[in-house]
């Protein structure tokens, strides 16, 4: 049986769309519990093909969960494009 003991604790901070996300992923699934589900997301974000690395100087608010991030709303638009 795998060891089940996590001694390092992870603090996330979430928007109320991003927690509705989880929860509604979560409860779709039956998964026990608002941690396991994040544990799951986590294991398959990092098992997931085709990712791009962050580049240096990010910060935590370029990185959304739902409606893109803060640095894809603030950039402007190329011409022609809606939005």
């Amino acid at each position: 049986m795998a060891d089940l003991t996590r001694g390092e604790r992870l603090q996330i901070m979430l928007t109320e769309e991003e927690l509705r996300a989880v929860d509604d992923w979560r409860f779709q699934r039956r998964m026990p519990s608002r941690a396991s589900a994040v544990r799951e997301l986590l294991k398959r974000g990092l098992t997931a093909e085709g990712f791009t690395m962050a580049g240096g100087g990010s910060k935590s608010e370029d990185f959304g969960v739902t409606n893109g991030s803060a640095r894809e709303k603030r950039a402007p638009k190329p011409d022609g494009a809606e939005g």
